[in-house]
């Protein structure tokens, strides 16, 4: 009962409010306390659903969301299994990078990379030779940076679980593997994989429920949104609609809808934990 308590205050009460207003009119005037608020019924979703920014926003989400989760369930997986091939002090070494990676705080980390890439002091185009291109100018280059910076700080968690996973699998079965003559990828795909499975199934959904969350990095390093919202996510388009426009029903309306796709992830989830547990 404790626990239920302190999460319905914590969610249930939030939730609650975010599902209100996004069928009321609730703008800067109501938020004065000028106009009085009026029921709007799905008024705000039928906008928003008829918004073709809205649609283009979604799909870029998900589309990059994707990405995402494909690259950092790859990185953190390789270096996963790199970690079980070195020696001590390189696996230390390795794991307390990652580790000081995923501790970083996302701003900061948002920050350090725009400088990294920055067209006129950042060391990587005097690295590469690429003079003064600006990043964060094309669409694709800036989502590209965006998600190099979200694969930085999100591998580390995949590496650490997914390594640990690994290490709880019987030795004997892997040597026996190799005495066969099985090669490395393939030891991956038909021993490892299938008991790993577990757990990379709650990397993935956790991975997918973080990305498609993604918001600070973006409005960080692309200035909000990139030029003319070639850059926008669910998130910040929220936060613009919200706050920026003081449309503070559509905001929530996107944050609803927001709610429900990750609820549906997170029902998949529960279903193929379950059937997992049915199988062992």
């Amino acid at each position: 009962m404790p626990a239920l308590v302190l999460l319905a205050g914590l969610l249930v009460y939030p939730i609650y409010q975010l599902g209100l207003i996004s069928f009321l009119e609730y703008t800067q005037a109501q938020v004065s306390g000028g106009e009085p608020t009026t029921f709007q019924g799905f008024g705000n979703y039928t906008t928003l659903f008829n918004d073709s920014q809205f649609w283009q926003v979604l799909l870029a989400t998900v589309l990059f969301a994707a990405a995402c989760v494909v690259f950092t369930l790859a990185v953190g997986c390789a270096l996963a299994v790199l970690l079980t091939r070195i020696r001590a002090l390189p696996r230390l070494a390795l794991m307390m990078a990652a580790l000081g990676a995923w501790a970083t705080p996302a701003i900061t980390g948002s920050t350090v990379w725009v400088f990294l890439f920055d067209p006129d002091f950042g060391p990587v185009n005097k690295v590469l030779g690429l003079g003064d291109f600006s990043w964060t100018y094309g669409r694709y280059s800036a989502f590209a940076l965006v998600l190099l910076e979200v694969l930085w700080c999100s591998f580390p968690f995949v590496m650490v679980t997914v390594y640990a996973g690994i290490r709880a699998i019987p030795t004997e079965v892997l040597e026996a593997a190799s005495l066969d003559g099985a090669s490395q990828w393939r030891i991956w795909r038909t021993i490892m994989a299938p008991m790993l499975k577990p757990i990379l199934i709650v990397v993935t959904i956790q991975s997918i429920i973080w990305d498609f969350k993604v918001f600070t990095q973006i409005y960080v390093m692309t200035n909000g949104g990139g030029i003319a919202g070639q850059n926008l996510v669910l998130n910040v388009y929220a936060y613009q609609k919200a706050f920026a426009s003081s449309q503070y029903s559509l905001g929530s309306a996107i944050g609803v809808v927001m709610l429900v796709i990750l609820l549906a992830v997170t029902l998949v989830y529960l279903r193929l934990v379950r059937r997992q547990g049915e199988e062992l």
